[in-house]
């Protein structure tokens, strides 16, 4: 199973950005996914799990201004930021908690990661 993510960019406070993600391998079905980040002399942080029902957590410095969606189909998340700040600035990975592929289970799978910066 690979993940592919993009979306990351140069955006000024207040402004938006959308990454998405997209699983690809012999899929079966994925339970978790989820986005990451981590910014410089620090350790990597949760942003935001989407569950295959649909059940969404985010770290409290996101909520409200950051959405996490997938595509069951399609084997994408998506995570739509809003209101982004300076403090939003670091490299974002996306994650597979948990995935049915043919061969059976397998967990904690990363993407490359995708920067964002945000600053004026």
């Amino acid at each position: 199973v690979q993940l592919q993510a993009c979306g990351g960019g140069l955006v000024q406070p207040g402004g938006s950005l959308r990454l998405s993600c997209a699983a690809s391998g012999s899929i079966l079905s994925i339970n978790v996914m989820g986005w990451y980040r981590q910014a410089p002399g620090r350790q990597r942080e949760l942003v935001a799990l989407i569950m295959r029902g649909g059940n969404t957590n985010y770290a409290d410095s996101v909520k409200g201004r950051f959405t996490i969606s997938g595509d069951n189909a399609k084997n994408t998340v998506y995570l739509q930021m809003n209101s982004l700040e300076p403090e939003d600035t670091a490299v974002y990975y996306c994650n597979i908690g948990m995935v049915l592929t043919t061969r059976g289970y397998e967990s904690d799978l990363w993407g490359q990661g995708t920067q964002v910066t945000v600053s004026s």
